[in-house]
């Protein structure tokens, strides 16, 4: 079982760009790019302040794949 995170495609939705999303989050700009793309796991912490700044439910950001 895998966990995809779904912040890129919450954020698109949402018509935000990631300049905005690091401003509301107060997380920089490269680290949500490396979130976005999978390459850093973020720690859970980190995943509240994207929610809180997308003003979502935080198990909107994840998906688990069989």
């Amino acid at each position: 079982m895998k966990i995809k995170i779904l912040v890129k495609e919450v954020r698109i939705k949402q018509n935000m760009t990631l300049e905005k999303l690091a401003q509301l989050s107060g997380i920089s700009k490269g680290h949500l790019s490396k979130i976005e793309r999978q390459e850093r796991d973020p720690k859970i912490t980190t995943m509240i302040c994207i929610a809180m700044a997308l003003k979502v439910d935080i198990k909107e950001l994840y998906k688990i794949i069989p």
